[in-house]
């Protein structure tokens, strides 16, 4: 009886984990027609079609967070850090490539693959002293490193000429460079930056973000990383290794920020280190919170809200950011509200449709 119970069970769980990765694509897919049909019509003003690149940007950012902040349980402060190695390496690996393979989408493509690998690296020498550390150490921590990120890109110079790279931590003069062209100037960032990123684009890069995430999680690695979060003593009784499948969740979401920092930073013509500060890292954490922790799709929809009604409330500029903050509040109070959650579970219930009883079900219960 029990194991006919568990073999008819088993079916319906993964069909219902099927239709959640369906719906959480669906609506990625739903978003990028709409919008381009809004475009393609001419009801979509200008403010608003600038910031699709700043939305599929954020909607990957907060989903490789929430790897670690949902997911592993961990509380990083530092994930604009990342995001600022990926698009500084990225535009100097766009710029290297170009003069191999042309300044195309080709170029493009093994552009965001550095920036995601540089990224990684990156993520995996930091994670090295961090990832031994839990709660508030490893918040200041990654805090602290983050800042790091930001200082070093700072006071960083990379030049481009017939000799390859040239780099220094001085000034712009101590590069040598006979001629060819400055990619980083230290505080003042990068110009001149090729414009590649697209809306399409965007889409096709949350759609792997979403993957990689999700398939993670539901893999025999993402099982072991939650339960790391809701156990950890409980995890290493059993011969788990805690530290490097925290270090996995931590590797792979610096990998998607990194990525994610060179689609933004090739959507403008120029950007500067200043743009990826603490800030940056509490707006993404922002999303992930009100998205809801471990909730993938919550991510998705809170970053792209989020991200688009500052603009869209700009027509009340004198109250645009206060209604902001009032609707931020109004958010995590009803999602923390366990009275709406009972409402909205009964709700769900009654269009829930029954589960039919397998013959094979019947036929234990007969023979009991």
């Amino acid at each position: 009886m029990a194991e006919t119970t568990t073999t008819a069970a088993a079916p319906r769980r993964m069909s219902k984990r099927l239709q959640s990765n369906l719906i959480t694509y669906g609506i990625v897919v739903a978003f990028f027609v709409i919008m381009t049909a809004l475009d393609a019509a001419g009801i979509l003003t200008n403010s608003l079609a600038g910031q699709l690149v700043p939305i599929c940007a954020y909607v990957c950012m907060a989903v490789s967070l929430n790897l670690v902040v949902g997911i592993s349980g961990e509380l990083s402060l530092g994930h604009a850090g990342f995001m600022s190695v990926g698009a500084f390496s990225g535009v100097v690996a766009f710029s290297v490539m170009g003069g191999i393979v042309g300044n195309g989408l080709l170029a493009y493509v093994l552009a965001l693959i550095i920036a995601a690998l540089i990224a990684a690296v990156a993520g995996f020498v930091i994670g090295i002293p961090v990832m031994r550390l839990r709660g508030d150490y490893l918040a200041i921590v990654t805090l602290a490193f983050g800042e790091i990120i930001k200082n070093i890109l700072n006071n960083l110079y990379v030049g481009l000429d017939a000799n390859g790279l040239h780099f220094s931590l001085t000034d712009a003069k101590s590069l040598g460079m006979q001629g060819g062209s400055l990619l980083i100037n230290g505080p003042q960032g990068a110009a001149g930056i090729t414009k590649m990123s697209t809306f399409a684009i965007g889409i096709v890069l949350v759609i792997v973000t979403v993957t990689v995430v999700l398939n993670l999680v539901n893999s025999r690695t993402g099982r072991a990383i939650m339960s790391v979060r809701d156990n950890r003593i409980a995890a290493e009784s059993v011969g788990i290794n805690v530290t490097k499948y925290r270090m996995i969740a931590f590797v792979v979401a610096a990998a998607l920020a990194g990525a994610a920092g060179c689609f933004y930073a090739m959507g403008y013509s120029s950007i500067v280190p200043k743009k990826f500060d603490f800030n940056t890292s509490i707006l993404v954490l922002v999303f992930v919170v009100l998205g809801g922790m471990g909730n993938v799709r919550g991510s998705i929809i809170s970053a792209a809200v989020l991200t688009v009604l500052p603009e869209m409330l700009r027509a009340i500029s004198d109250w645009r950011m206060l209604i902001y903050a009032v609707v931020l509040i109004l958010v995590m109070i009803v999602s923390n509200n366990p009275t709406l959650h009972q409402f909205f579970e009964a709700l769900k219930a009654k269009f829930r449709r029954p589960v039919k009883v397998g013959r094979a079900e019947k036929g234990g219960e007969a023979d009991e």
